[in-house]
């Protein structure tokens, strides 16, 4: 076990390496950058002065230097905890994904508690009693909620709303508290906002939830260990807990590596729509304006909590599932 997760921290290293390189490409493929369209635009303006600033700018973030030159400047500057500065903000990256991190991480871990907290009962009530009236309704639920888009909810609550209630339910939190250090007051006025997005995007992983749930149990329920445990007197209850659920789960615990990024950049469209202070529509922003440091640091920030994710998965796999062998030389 200790070889395997050492080889597998190991492993991380490259791949995050590889990951960076492609990033780096990727948001570089577009012609020109943040200051060079923002010194085309003054430049239409006649700002002399701001232009020299954009120079300097260009000089000290080595953004004249080869391309190469600059991805090794960013990498080393990430490694450092130094995440670059952002052109569009005109503030350090790091101090600004950090204002967002914790409205983020707190929508995402609400929405993701919501879906498991909804699909998890729904899911084994269908797969315990398929084909009733019960399994039919929420099937049927569970298809609606697949088809209905989250941005088309959105829009939908944000109107009815307005004209029931006449109050808008866009953002996380009252005006007054924008701009606003964290206080209990502004926090209360979060939660109090805060079930909203939780709905809207939790809505259709906790539909898609239920099915994935509902068929892995009802495969796990027809295998030949489930018969055996039967026959040899143990109850249906305790049966369902300590077999065929655990297997279950599998697919659940799988995901986590898809879970993590989920937490800190959350639904970008959704939450533009309703206007959310989180990090994904930032992240769209930033792609849009080729604010180079701040979309590469979104990117490499989910490229490591997808592989840390992943290589959690793979130990709560082996710990939840016995008949996962992490070394790759089990025997028959």
């Amino acid at each position: 076990m200790l070889a395997y997760i050492v080889r597998r921290v190991l492993i991380m290293i490259p791949t995050l390496l590889a990951i960076s390189a492609i990033s780096f490409i990727i948001i570089e493929l577009p012609p020109g950058d943040f200051l060079s369209t923002m010194a085309a635009e003054l430049q239409s303006q006649g700002e002399a002065a701001s232009l020299e600033k954009l120079e300097y700018l260009r000089e000290q973030y080595g953004l004249d230097r080869p391309p190469i030159e600059q991805y090794f400047r960013w990498l080393f500057g990430l490694l450092q905890g130094d995440l670059g500065w952002s052109f569009e903000h005109n503030v350090p990256v790091a101090g600004l994904i950090g204002e967002r991190l914790v409205l983020s991480f707190l929508v995402a871990l609400s929405t993701l508690l919501f879906s498991y907290i909804v699909a998890f009962p729904i899911g084994v009530y269908s797969a315990t009693h398929q084909y009733s009236w019960g399994d039919y309704i929420f099937t049927f639920i569970g298809f609606i909620g697949l088809a209905t888009p989250s941005f088309l909810l959105a829009l939908v609550l944000m109107y009815l709303a307005n004209i029931w209630f006449d109050t808008s339910i866009g953002g996380l939190m009252d005006e007054q508290y924008l701009d606003q250090p964290m206080s209990w007051a502004k926090l209360r006025s979060v939660l109090e906002h805060l079930w909203i997005p939780m709905v809207v995007i939790g809505l259709s992983s906790a539909a898609e939830n239920i099915r994935l749930m509902r068929a892995n149990l009802l495969d796990e329920l027809q295998k030949q260990y489930v018969v055996t445990a039967r026959a040899k007197g143990l109850s249906d209850g305790r049966l369902l807990v300590k077999y065929p659920l655990r297997m279950a789960l599998n697919p659940f615990i799988a995901d986590i590596g898809g879970v993590l990024p989920r937490l800190i950049s959350g639904s970008a469209i959704v939450s533009v729509v309703m206007s959310l202070p989180i990090n994904g529509p930032m992240l769209v922003r930033a792609l849009q304006s080729q604010d180079m440091y701040l979309a590469g640091s979104f990117v490499m920030l989910e490229a490591v909590l997808v592989v840390v994710g992943v290589f959690l998965s793979d130990l709560a796999l082996a710990a939840l599932d016995p008949r996962i062998r992490l070394g790759g030389s089990a025997t028959r």
